[in-house]
């Protein structure tokens, strides 16, 4: 369990707050590429880290994230013009490009200078992955942009999406870091018995830190067959990185073996943006499209399962459309998706978890080592170091992997297919 007030330092995210500041020297998902598609297309509204701010892309195709606020009059800017490489506000005519800078005032006369003393806040941005990353944090210590192996992926190779998700951004992550559930939440064929993690529900786990966050193992026996081992990654501040090789119902390998995971970004202290990425590890095998979106339906996210927006169909407003008879006679929850069901649990615990009352087991390791590195990032960044994982040089070669190996075969094998071939 946690004390009080470090559930508070580790959940507020808004402007000022200990982890606010700590994300913020982070490179962290704004939006979807596909959001801002083409030069001059409407601007979209993005709320990030209790911060309310406009993105729109430009007639050069460059991505710009500002203060939603005119610093004129306060109007808002999701009504502007987005025209000649810049977003205009209608109240007044105030134009302004993706740096800030005001580039036009046509309310003060032709000889005023007043134009180029206004600024309006923005944040740089980085197209990579078919996603829109921004800095939010203090220009002078602004590490490189984010160079994970799924960004470096072709196209061709990667599928990303995003879910919205209504509650505080660390109960939904340690959900997912959270390995030991999915052979019950998870469980959805109750009649098979030779399911991976049906035959062993109780994984035995390491964590092992590392210059990024940690990675940790999942180790479950199946007796002769071997150990089913599954190698997660964990990267500050709120990414994990899984293997899929291993098909999780049938134990066979995967035609297209994917490493897959999530970025659990906070929109303000209630709710967050779960990012979903997957790509081929192997150069030699694209992913289908019409796979990644068998896949997404799986999840429950899929384009029948989302609402504009990028809000599930199933949701806590109609209890997840749970079916009790499903529940009694083929599944563990009753629940269609596997991340709806993961939503299910996360969004009606409440929307901030007070961790004081917990009761924390071996199983929950992984959880465990992921509060100590948060808290320890946030030390470093209240005293004036580089918290761990900032420098993408850390996490560049990286991913997750699994696998069943024999009982004797070494564990490097494991290691090895870790790092990363693109």
């Amino acid at each position: 369990m946690l004390k009080p007030e470090d559930n508070e330092r580790l959940t507020r995210v808004g402007p000022g707050t200990p982890m606010g500041n700590l994300m913020r020297r982070y490179w962290i998902p704004a939006l979807l590429a596909e959001e801002v598609p083409t030069p001059d297309c409407d601007p979209v509204k993005v709320r990030l880290l209790g911060e309310d701010l406009v993105a729109f892309r430009d007639t050069s195709g460059r991505v710009g994230l500002m203060d939603i606020w005119c610093p004129h009059r306060r109007a808002n800017l999701w009504f502007g013009r987005n025209e000649e490489n810049g977003l205009r506000c209608v109240f007044h005519g105030w134009k302004f490009d993706v740096n800030g800078r005001c580039v036009d005032m046509p309310n003060e006369p032709p000889t005023s200078n007043f134009k180029n003393k206004v600024r309006i806040r923005t944040y740089p941005t980085h197209e990579a992955g078919g996603v829109i990353w921004t800095y939010m944090g203090p220009p002078e210590l602004m590490p490189e942009p984010p160079d994970y192996e799924w960004l470096r992926a072709p196209a061709t190779h990667r599928y990303v999406s995003k879910t919205y998700e209504e509650c505080n951004w660390l109960q939904a992550m340690e959900g997912g870091l959270d390995t030991s559930h999915s052979s019950f939440l998870h469980n959805n064929n109750l009649a098979d018995r030779k399911a991976l993690r049906t035959r062993a529900t109780a994984p035995k786990l390491e964590v092992e830190k590392m210059p990024y966050g940690y990675r940790y193992f999942s180790i479950r026996d199946l007796g002769e067959d071997g150990n089913y081992v599954r190698a997660y990654q964990y990267v500050m501040p709120f990414q994990q990185m899984r293997g899929g090789m291993i098909d999780w119902v049938t134990g066979e390998v995967e035609k297209y073996p994917l490493i897959h995971g999530h970025l659990w970004v906070p929109i303000d202290d209630v709710t967050t943006w779960v990012y979903n990425w997957m790509y081929s590890s192997n150069p030699d095998q694209e992913l289908p499209r019409e796979h990644a979106i068998a896949l997404e339906t799986w999840f429950g996210r899929g384009p029948e399962d989302t609402l504009p927006g990028y809000r599930p169909r199933r949701n806590k407003h109609n209890d997840y459309l749970i079916d009790r008879e499903m529940q009694r006679t083929k599944t563990f929850t009753g629940i269609v998706g596997v991340n709806t069901q993961d939503f299910a649990l996360q969004e009606t615990m409440e929307p901030i978890v007070d961790r004081s009352k917990e009761r924390l087991g071996t199983a929950d390791a992984a959880i465990i080592a992921a509060r100590q590195l948060l808290l320890e990032a946030l030390r470093d960044c209240e005293q004036g170091r580089t918290p761990r994982g900032v420098d993408p040089a850390t996490h560049r070669n990286i991913r997750g992997c699994d696998w069943i190996i024999p009982k004797k075969e070494s564990w490097e094998k494991i290691k090895e297919m870790m790092y990363a071939l693109f």
